[in-house]
C-alpha cells in the first residue's frame, strides 16, 4: 500500500471508489455532533456528505469524542476521511466520506468542544452516545447523584457529560446573543427528543432556573429514528479494503445498503436539505420509532442473546438457526399489534425487508456486539411491547422470553460464555445477585429493581413471572427447552424451579 488516506493520497483512489464530489476546503462547520462512532459515519455523516456534494457547503461536522480519543486518533492523519464499505452477499460497494471537518477528545480539551458548540455557525448539535450515556435513574429522571452529573453541576467550564456540555455552551451563547443551536437525537431511546429536552432541561434547572426555562422554552429538539446495521470493524476488514484502495484506511465503517431516518422537521436556526436524499421529514416521529424498536431492535436483541446461548458468532448465522429465525417471526407476531394501528404504519412488508437484512451473510453483525447494555435497551425494545400486550388482554410469551434470554445470557459469562464477552452498566450488580444462588424467581425480580424495568406499572408482576418460568427453563435446559416450551422443536417442557 502506498501511503494512508487523506486529501493527497485520495486522487489516486481506484476509478470504482467514490470520493467526495466537493472541495472539502470550502467547507463550513454547520454541525457538532457528539459520538462519533461507527454509527454516526455510516448514517448521519453519509447524508450530510450527500448534501456537502449536493452544494450545502456550510454544513460541515465538527466530531466530537466524549471519552475515547481512538476515532480522533485514526482519522485525523486521514484529514477525518474515512471509507464506507457498503456490503451485501452480492458485493461491496467502497464510498469515501469527507463530512467530518475536524474531531476533538472532550476530557482532553473541554474548552476547544465549548468553543466549537458556541461557534455562531454551528446551528445543529447532533448525538449518537448510546442509551447509558444519557444517565437516567431507574425511573427516568435524570440521574442528579452520578458522579459525572455532580463534577458538571460543580465545574461548568469542564464538562464530561453531553448534558453539561450542552448546558454550558447553551449559557454561553445565551450571554453572547447567539441564538441556540437545535438538539437533535439520534440514539435508539423512546421519543428521544422530548426524552433528552426532559433530562437537559432538569440538568439546567439544577444549575440555574434561568438556564433551565431557556433551555425549556427556547431549544428546539426534534424526535428522530434512525436505521441502519453496522458491525464492528475487523483487523480483516482494515486489510481487505486497504488492498482495494491502495492506500491504508485505519478505520473503516461496515455497514448494508439499507438505511433510514425519519426525522421531525423543527430546525428553528435552518438544516440541511436532508429530504434530497432519503430522509423522510415528519412532523411526529413516534409511530416510525416504536416500529422500529420493537421489530428490529427487538428482534435484533432476541437474536442476540439467543444465537449467544446457542452458539452462533453472528446475525446471520443465529437468524438461520430454524428455531431462532421461528422465533421471531413469533416475536413480531405478538409486537405488531402493539404498534399504532392508524399512523399509516405497513409492519409486515417491514418485517419482511428485516428478514432478508438479518440474512446479510457479508456483515458478520456480531451477537456479542448487540447483546451490549441489555439493561438500557430492552425496555423500549422488549418490555414496553410485552406491558401493552398484557394492558390489552394478551399473552407475551416470546417477547418475555427475550428479557429472560437477557438474564441467562448475562449469567452465563464466566462459564458458557467467555468473562466479558458483552458489559452492561449494571455487571457488578448483577455478578453479586447470580453468585448468591437464589431461587429463580428472586433473581427474575431482583433483576427487574436493579433495571428499574416497568417500575410502578399494574402489570409488572405479572412479566416478572413469565420471565421467571422462562428462566427455569433455560437454566434446565437451555435454550432447546426454553424454545420447546414455547412449542418450538419437539422437547416437551419440565416443571418447577
Amino acid at each position: 500500500m502506498n501511503g494512508r488516506l487523506s486529501n493527497v493520497t485520495i486522487a489516486k483512489l481506484p476509478a470504482e471508489v467514490l470520493v467526495p464530489r466537493y472541495a472539502r476546503n470550502s467547507v463550513a462547520p454547520g454541525i457538532v455532533h457528539l459520538g462519533v462512532g461507527a454509527f454516526h459515519r455510516a448514517h448521519q455523516a453519509a447524508y450530510v456528505d450527500a448534501c456537502l456534494a449536493d452544494g450545502e457547503s456550510n454544513w460541515g461536522i465538527v466530531g466530537v469524542s466524549l471519552r475515547s480519543p481512538d476515532t480522533r486518533d485514526a482519522l485525523m492523519p486521514q484529514d477525518g476521511l474515512y471509507t464506507l464499505a457498503i456490503r451485501d452477499s452480492a458485493g461491496e460497494q467502497l464510498q469515501v466520506i469527507g463530512s467530518i471537518q475536524s474531531l476533538l477528545v472532550a476530557p482532553e480539551d473541554p474548552g476547544a468542544v465549548l468553543a466549537a458548540l458556541t461557534d455562531p455557525r454551528i446551528r445543529i448539535v447532533t448525538l449518537t452516545i448510546t442509551e447509558k450515556a444519557y444517565l437516567r435513574a431507574a425511573d427516568g429522571t435524570l440521574d442528579s447523584a452520578h458522579p459525572d452529573i455532580v463534577h458538571d453541576l460543580a465545574s461548568h467550564g469542564s464538562p464530561k457529560t453531553a448534558h453539561g456540555f450542552l448546558a454550558e455552551a447553551l449559557a454561553r451563547r445565551r450571554i453572547a446573543g447567539t441564538p441556540p443551536f437545535t438538539v437533535l437525537c439520534c440514539d435508539n431511546l423512546p421519543a428521544n427528543g422530548a426524552t433528552l429536552h426532559r433530562l437537559l432541561i432538569e440538568f439546567a434547572k439544577l444549575r440555574d432556573a434561568d438556564l433551565g426555562r431557556h433551555v425549556a422554552d427556547e431549544v428546539a429538539f426534534p424526535s428522530s429514528m434512525v436505521d441502519r446495521i453496522v458491525p464492528a470493524t475487523t483487523d480483516a476488514d482494515r486489510t481487505r479494503i486497504g488492498q482495494q484502495l491502495g492506500v491504508e484506511d485505519a478505520w473503516p465503517v461496515m455497514t448494508e445498503p439499507f438505511r433510514q431516518w425519519v426525522v421531525e422537521d423543527r430546525f428553528p436556526a435552518g438544516r440541511p436539505a436532508w429530504e434530497r436524499f432519503g430522509v423522510t421529514m415528519v412532523e411526529d416521529v413516534g409511530p416510525f420509532e416504536d416500529m422500529k424498536l420493537r421489530l428490529l431492535n427487538g428482534a435484533h436483541s432476541g437474536i442476540a442473546y439467543l444465537g449467544l446461548l446457542s452458539g452462533h458468532a453472528t446475525v446471520d448465522r443465529a437468524f438461520a438457526d430454524p428455531a431462532i429465525r421461528l422465533f421471531v417471526d413469533r416475536l413480531w407476531a405478538e409486537a405488531i399489534p402493539t404498534l399504532p394501528q392508524d399512523a399509516g404504519l405497513d409492519p409486515i412488508p417491514y418485517t419482511a425487508e428485516l428478514a432478508d437484512r438479518f440474512s446479510n451473510t457479508a456483515l458478520a453483525h456480531r451477537t456479542a456486539q448487540i447483546a451490549n447494555d441489555g439493561s438500557q435497551k430492552l425496555p423500549q425494545r422488549i418490555v414496553a411491547s410485552a406491558l401493552a400486550r398484557l394492558e390489552g388482554g394478551l399473552l407475551p410469551e416470546h417477547l418475555s422470553l427475550v428479557v429472560a434470554a437477557w438474564i441467562a445470557a448475562c449469567a452465563a459469562r464466566g462459564d458458557a460464555l467467555p468473562e466479558g464477552h458483552f458489559t452492561d452498566p449494571l455487571d457488578a450488580a448483577l455478578n453479586d445477585l447470580f453468585s448468591r444462588n437464589l431461587p429463580t424467581a428472586t433473581i427474575a425480580e431482583s433483576v427487574f429493581d436493579l433495571a428499574g424495568f416497568a417500575m410502578g406499572h399494574a402489570e409488572r408482576q405479572r412479566l416478572i413471572e413469565f420471565v421467571a418460568t422462562h428462566l427455569v427453563h433455560f437454566k434446565q435446559g437451555g435454550p432447546k427447552l426454553a424454545f420447546a416450551a414455547l412449542g418450538i422443536g419437539n422437547e416437551p417442557p419440565k416443571v418447577a424451579d
